[in-house]
């Protein structure tokens, strides 16, 4: 039996990890086993899942299948977009210029801040009173 080509990359985002798999195929993206078109109801969700596909020019050679979880759509959305990134990378080492100059493999570090005890939240603060 032919063993089936594919590329993996993790991206994460946030509290998001998604699992990355790129395989020749006609441009199908799939996550969590549903067609994304599903899974991600805003346009601007979608935009960025396909950055790195319309970016490269390989939006119609591949199929994307991807497993994500954690956090929420818009740091799954993240996640997807830093995943087919690493993934094309593995793909073809020479779009690495263009990914780079377009800030795909860069991981976001911005996380939510922790909530400190005797206050209220992260930042705020309970009303000071002198007296």
């Amino acid at each position: 039996m032919a063993e089936v080509v594919q590329f993996y990359g993790t991206g994460r985002r946030k509290t998001s990890v998604a699992r990355v798999f790129l395989r020749p195929g006609q441009g199908r993206i799939t996550v969590n086993r549903r067609p994304f078109e599903d899974y991600f109801p805003r346009e601007t969700l979608r935009l960025i899942v396909t950055q790195p596909l319309e970016l490269t020019g390989t939006t119609s050679q591949l199929d994307v299948k991807v497993n994500v979880g954690g956090g929420g759509l818009s740091g799954q959305a993240g996640a997807v977009r830093h995943g087919i990134a690493r993934a094309l990378l593995e793909f073809n080492t020479e779009l690495r210029p263009q990914l780079k100059r377009a800030g795909m493999l860069t991981r976001d570090p911005r996380m939510k801040e922790r909530k400190k005890y005797g206050q209220p939240g992260a930042r705020k603060r309970f009303q000071f009173s002198k007296r």
